[in-house]
């Protein structure tokens, strides 16, 4: 069988120097390293409350979520909070810090939060949505949110109003 430049073959092994198995090629010796994503987002304050989103796509379509996303080849992660503040809330953000790096490992993912505020008034669903709002904190949507990180990052904020330093991280 003849081998061709145009459709290597991978297989996986471990290559001199690496510690586990990866898709290597088999023609020049090519490492596919398979990196965790990054997500970006905000817990957005907006009087008193915070602005929420509820997902028009799946997963969790119908859920509430924070305006978050994948971050995108050339961005930097307080860009991309931005972007997708922008895309799912149609909100321009003023970004004040991280308040929280979670470690999604089962999924491949570390998510990263900032605390944000609205950089000039207005809001509202963007494609990605199917409605925005603001929650009261002590009156958010707990049972119908869409990721156990949009919990942590909620939980993590109040911390934060409640005088405790960040950044925070996964819980206990």
């Amino acid at each position: 069988m003849k081998k061709s430049l145009l459709s290597p073959t991978f297989r996986l092994q471990t290559a001199p120097g690496e510690d586990r198995e990866r898709q290597v090629c088999d023609t020049c010796g090519f490492i596919n390293y398979v990196n965790p994503k990054i997500v970006v987002g905000a817990v957005v304050a907006v009087d008193g409350g915070v602005l929420m989103c509820r997902r028009a796509i799946e997963p969790r379509r119908g859920f509430w979520t924070l305006p978050a996303g994948f971050m995108e080849e050339g961005e930097t992660v307080e860009a991309a909070a931005l972007r997708e503040a922008y895309e799912e809330a149609q909100a321009r953000l003023a970004l004040q810090g991280v308040l929280a790096i979670y470690s999604v490992p089962h999924i491949s993912q570390v998510q990263i939060m900032f605390r944000a505020s609205l950089a000039e008034p207005g809001f509202a669903p963007g494609a990605e949505s199917l409605e925005t709002m603001i929650f009261p904190l002590n009156d958010l949507p707990e049972r119908d949110l869409a990721f156990p990180s949009v919990a942590w990052a909620l939980r993590d904020y109040r911390r934060f109003l409640a005088g405790e330093a960040g950044p925070f991280s996964n819980p206990a």
